[in-house]
């Protein structure tokens, strides 16, 4: 490694020529990545609702769908405001009162069903079918030209509507994300770094490392808003501490070597050996997102694990060639740090087992209000009220007592007393307002040649037959939930093959499955760096006295909401305890480092915590500070409830953690001190102060 470090300081000027040549396909990756909007399309393919949304889409030429309410318009300007939806490129069919029955039939004349399905006093309802998917761009375009086309004179509703106000809040939102978290990492840089060019430096090279990591993502094909919304500023936040630790080390070697060059390539060789030790806890945690069932952890995952190492790789190439080449301006910008010195260390070794008494008091309330968080998964649940799509929901349940429609694809071939019977039988169950398909709508009483073959090129195909079925219950709340359940009960009454999908009964799923996921993700992140830390310590008790440490901090973050009367994003819940464990058990692994070197060397416990605390002290406050920086800006900022809240929380799980590393953890290395020196490898030494082995004291 010597050798590498001694060759990049040689080649400075031409790595940063290649830095800034890698600019330019960077940025054509980051361009040519899709943005995919929709979290319910992350959900496992195999499963009925999405197995079903395919065969809606193969056999039915439909992806997506939404519901046009339309107020205080006669049924002729109705009638020809439908004729511009239809115009519409990608708009398939708009299925209306005149879908079914002439526009001159007064509506006392028509099937009740028909009436209470698309007019209600002077609303009327339409239901836009679209040939392509929810969330493609090709759907949202065409929500965009319907709302344009149409004026202002309806109200678009359904979970297109809804990903469109999404993708466009989202993408004016981003850019000011990363000028916020940079504009306050370099704020809280300036106080903590002794000079104010420096933290311009460790900017560029992190946001030449964002760059390259946004743009590599091309190879992936696409990857979630909430992702893109994260990866700029997680990344900025979890691998900043390498770049701070470089510079400490060069200042360093400074003082060791009177060639800058040297010190600096003694240095890149330190950084790399720590740094690597650091970041694998920090990939391991986001490593352990990937074994989610449901893939929006998985393309989380990948982008940041693939971000800390590129992350890595610039602090020990291109941050190097940066402080050498411009080495002179930032000589003349040095200053003392404007951080006060932290006293505390002998103030937290002397009381201890106060501290640890507090720390076991307060599991029981950290333990309750994790337990007793309250999560949420309705989608539009986290956008601002204002937007046209949450305007549009709200005016269905107004006019149409409705919030939700689910679709049900049954075999065309089932007789139509067994159709008309399921029918009868769904709308008795709580909470349905109508049950929309062909024979249920024009009646028994009318043979299936004399109804009009246009309806039935839409509602039938490749031997099945589509129904819509319009709720009065929220999606994500547990009557919705129970609703889909009795439905699916009637459908395999009647028909083994028959499936039910929609929104509803696509985010029933994701409760299930991430309820799953919650419990995996949480034992692989535990065990992982369990294992991690084992091999780092050789130890068995510290991995034990560290993860459970900062489970504490996590249990901490996780709770407040819970006394604060708030709910989470159910991403949030998944998350977060996996991205605080993997980020921030390295400032408890800085510290017990230190204190498993002093104590070796011979110094008594109490010394030993109080060395490795002074030593510790400073760091962890400048890398939790620099984690708080580059994250709570956007918690703040942002009107998209969760990546507002996923923010708040890294903030403030960021410091919560120092906090605990810095209080909690020397007591518990203080009092389980005997523990671990009995099972940790090349520790077995006399707890009172002797440097000889156990076996020659007693002989």
């Amino acid at each position: 490694m010597k050798q590498l470090a001694k060759g990049i300081v040689k080649t400075r000027f031409l790595i940063l020529i290649i830095a800034l040549a890698l600019l330019v396909p960077s940025a054509i990756g980051y361009f040519s990545t899709r943005i995919n909007y929709d979290v319910l399309a992350y959900l496992p393919k195999d499963i009925d609702t999405m197995v079903g949304q395919d065969i809606l889409k193969e056999d039915f030429g439909t992806g997506a769908f939404s519901m046009v309410v339309v107020e205080g318009l006669p049924f002729k300007d109705v009638s020809k405001l439908k004729e511009k939806v239809e115009d519409v490129e990608h708009v398939k069919k708009v299925l209306w009162y005149d879908s079914f029955a002439d526009i001159s039939i007064p509506t006392e004349m028509l099937p009740d069903r028909l009436q209470k399905a698309f007019a209600n006093g002077d609303a009327t309802m339409m239901i836009v079918l679209f040939d392509t998917g929810t969330s493609e761009d090709a759907t949202m375009d065409a929500i965009r030209e319907i709302r344009s086309r149409t004026a202002g004179q309806c109200f678009i509703s359904g979970m297109s509507a809804i990903v469109t106000d999404t993708k466009d809040l989202s993408d004016q939102e981003t850019p000011v994300y990363v000028l916020i978290a940079v504009v306050l990492s370099a704020i809280v840089l300036s106080l903590t770094m002794d000079s104010f060019m420096i933290p311009l430096f460790f900017l560029l090279s992190i946001g030449m490392a964002i760059i390259y990591n946004l743009g590599s993502n091309v190879f992936l094909g696409e990857i979630s808003y909430i992702t893109k919304a994260l990866a700029a500023v997680l990344q900025l936040g979890v691998t900043m501490d390498y770049s701070i630790f470089l510079w400490h080390s060069y200042e360093e070697m400074q003082e060791r070597f009177s060639d800058k060059k040297e010190a600096m390539a003694e240095a890149i060789h330190a950084t790399f050996t720590s740094v690597i030790g650091s970041s694998v806890t920090t990939v391991a945690g986001f490593i352990a997102l990937c074994f989610m069932s449901f893939t929006l952890g998985l393309d989380l995952g990948i982008v940041m694990a693939k971000g800390v190492l590129i992350g890595v790789l610039c602090c020990i190439t291109v941050l190097p060639s940066m402080i050498l080449v411009f080495d002179k301006v930032i000589e003349k910008t040095k200053h003392k740090p404007m951080i006060p010195q932290f006293r505390i260390s002998g103030f937290v070794t002397k009381h201890y087992k106060l501290i640890a008494l507090v720390f076991v008091l307060l599991w029981i309330p950290a333990v309750i209000g994790y337990k007793g968080t309250g999560v949420y998964y309705k989608l539009d649940a986290s956008l601002p009220e204002d937007l046209p799509s949450i305007q549009a929901n709200e005016a269905l349940g107004e006019h149409f007592s409705m919030n939700t429609m689910h679709l049900i694809l049954l075999d065309d071939a089932l007789p139509k007393k067994q159709k008309m019977e399921m029918a009868e039988k769904i709308e008795k169950i709580d909470g349905v307002k109508a049950v929309l398909g062909i024979d249920s709508l024009v009646g028994p009483a009318i043979p299936d040649e004399m109804i009009p073959q246009a309806l039935k090129d839409e509602l039938r195909s490749g031997g099945r037959e589509l129904w819509m079925i319009t709720s009065e219950y929220e999606v994500a709340s547990n009557e919705v939930n129970a609703q889909c359940d009795a439905i699916e009960d009637v459908i395999k009454q009647y028909d083994q093959s028959g499936l039910l999908i929609g929104e509803a009964p696509c985010t029933r799923d994701l409760i299930k499955i991430t309820d799953k996921d919650f419990a995996t993700v949480s034992a692989v992140s535990i065990g992982v760096i369990f294992v991690i830390i084992f091999f780092v310590f050789q130890s068995i008790s510290l991995p034990v006295i560290l993860v459970t440490t900062i489970e504490f901090a996590i249990f901490v973050n996780m709770g407040i909401p819970y006394y604060t009367g708030s709910t989470l994003p159910f991403v949030a819940s998944i998350v977060i305890g996996t991205i605080q464990l993997g980020s921030t058990v390295d400032y408890a692994i800085l510290m017990t480092n230190r204190y498993k070197v002093e104590r070796i060397a011979g110094q008594d416990k109490m010394t030993a915590v109080r060395l490795a605390h002074e030593a510790s002290v400073q760091s962890v406050f400048v890398s939790a500070m620099s984690f708080f920086a580059a994250t709570i800006g956007v918690g703040l900022y942002s009107n998209i409830d969760m990546i507002s809240q996923l923010c708040t929380l890294m903030a403030r799980g960021a410091i919560i953690s120092m906090l605990t590393v810095l209080l909690v953890l020397p007591s518990m290395l203080i009092i389980f001190d005997r523990l671990i020196i009995h099972t940790t490898v090349g520790m077995r030494r006399n707890p009172d102060n002797s440097s000889k082995p156990l076996v020659e004291r007693v002989v």
